[in-house]
């Protein structure tokens, strides 16, 4: 995950894709840096039941997302590759890339996530920034739960965060079963 400041938004486009959970709707921009470089990156992820239009994967980068997406879905894509710019402070950005370090199939506290950005009694601030994660999923916000293990907030809904936990439980432990 990376952004700039001196990065101008050129181009938006968004698409939607039906999965497991509802719909995705992805949403791109095209920056320009100074030396007039364009990178395309992702700016949004947001689970939905229902949408207005279908809206079909426009450019590469996009297509690229859908297929990751699909294998994640599918069981066989544990970890994202694609560029994400998510906009927030930069408490929010420190707390995002904290997130981006919780392996596939793990969980962290809230309390875990403020001692990994050196800032331990940061708890409360580190759940808020988690609930203003714009890239949901491919920033894995979901993998947060409660110090006692109990699943709380997540802005897709908690039947989402169960789902995405219960999923990824399942890839790993079959990833770890003996071939015969």
């Amino acid at each position: 995950m990376s952004t700039s400041s001196s990065q101008a938004n050129d181009t938006e486009a968004s698409c939607t894709q039906a999965c497991p959970l509802g719909w995705i709707t992805l949403a791109t921009a095209t920056h320009t840096d100074s030396q007039s470089n364009q990178q395309e990156v992702i700016t949004a992820l947001h689970f939905s039941d229902e949408v207005d239009a279908v809206i079909a994967p426009c450019t590469p980068l996009q297509q690229e997302a859908c297929r990751q997406l699909n294998e994640y879905f599918l069981g066989s894509r544990q970890q994202f590759n694609l560029p994400l710019a998510p906009q927030g402070t930069a408490f929010q950005q420190q707390v995002w890339h904290a997130l981006l370090t919780i392996a596939h199939g793990e969980h962290r506290s809230y309390k875990d996530i403020a001692l990994s950005i050196n800032n331990h009694k940061a708890m409360r601030a580190v759940g808020l920034a988690n609930s203003r994660n714009p890239i949901a999923l491919l920033i894995p916000c979901h993998r947060v739960i409660g110090a006692s293990g109990k699943l709380v907030g997540y802005a897709g809904g908690i039947a989402r965060k169960v789902w995405l936990l219960d999923h990824e439980a399942s890839v790993q432990a079959m990833s770890h079963k003996p071939s015969l």
